[in-house]
């Protein structure tokens, strides 16, 4: 297996139910480990930035409201097959398609209102990470 990093977000939702550290322990005990981390507020052009590549489906303009509704926890993991290892942590995007015990299924709302973002592959992770963290942030 390699190692590998990845971007874990925890979305508004989450933060304001606040449930960050039982999501940051089912990282954790997934074997995932946090390099990074900080809590901020998304400005709308951040948001829209981030996820740009959604900017012509019809959820953007909603999907940039709800990242801006709250703050969000942005954070850096490091692990073995992280993005893979994230990606089946987090669960299926719609929960009630989510798998027992994962985060969606556990904490989503909703399928927009799904309590946390996760990078899904190496290449958008590095990406996604120089994004939201300068190299002086990723402390391994």
């Amino acid at each position: 297996m390699a190692t590998e990093r990845t971007l874990s977000i925890i979305k508004p939702d989450a933060t304001r139910r606040n449930v960050t550290g039982k999501i940051i322990d089912k990282l954790e005990s997934a074997g995932l480990r946090v390099i990074a981390q900080k809590r901020v507020r998304w400005s709308q052009a951040y948001a829209e930035a981030f996820y740009a590549v959604h900017k012509e489906r019809p959820f953007f303009n909603d999907l940039v409201a709800f990242m801006t509704s709250g703050p969000v926890v942005m954070q850096v993991l490091e692990g073995d097959d992280a993005v893979a290892t994230n990606r089946k942590v987090m669960g299926a995007t719609n929960p009630a398609d989510a798998e027992a015990g994962t985060i969606r299924a556990d904490f989503a709302e909703s399928i927009e209102a799904n309590s946390v973002h996760g990078s899904d592959s190496a290449e958008n992770a590095a990406a996604e990470i120089a994004q939201c963290f300068s190299e002086g942030e990723i402390v391994g």
